[in-house]
């Protein structure tokens, strides 16, 4: 795990390899809490009978549920001091290249490729987030997150 204390040391992580995080397994139990609280209960992702006859051979986790994991899974890689306040900015882009099969792994990689100044005395991380999946040669998922960080008031 990489720490960055303060501003400037989130500066200079710009360009930055982080390296990957540990393993998760898919499971059905997490896959069916997923549904139950996104309101997804789409059939490829909570019928194992009927996804068994789909177009995977069985029952799918949710593509925002693998993204969601980039939050836990990216706290493995970067720890950040120093700081008032982190903010979830947004997304730029994302794709979901493969579908992750019950019992797939998924495990994060990520970079920082770019770190720019914002207003109030903060800075924007771009962070490049690549969701491999143990058993494709595909990515689960790539995304960029965009997260603020600002110094503490004075």
């Amino acid at each position: 795990m990489i720490t960055a204390n303060g501003i400037e040391e989130i500066l200079a992580l710009e360009g930055r390899d982080l390296g990957t995080s540990a393993w998760r397994t898919v499971t059905q139990d997490v896959i069916d809490t997923f549904a139950e609280v996104s309101g997804d209960g789409q059939w490829i992702h909570t019928d194992p009978v009927r996804a068994a006859a789909g177009p995977f051979g069985g029952t799918i986790a949710h593509g925002y549920l693998t993204l969601s994991w980039g939050i836990p899974m990216f706290a493995e890689l970067l720890r950040v001091t120093g700081v008032g306040m982190a903010l979830n900015y947004g997304l730029n882009k994302v794709r979901f290249p493969a579908p992750v099969p019950v019992g797939g792994r998924v495990r994060l990689h990520a970079s920082v490729p770019e770190v720019t100044a914002v207003p109030r005395d903060g800075v924007q991380m771009v962070r490049a987030f690549t969701f491999e999946l143990d058993s494709s040669g595909k990515p689960a998922c790539v995304a960029e997150s965009v997260t603020r960080y600002y110094r503490s008031p004075s």
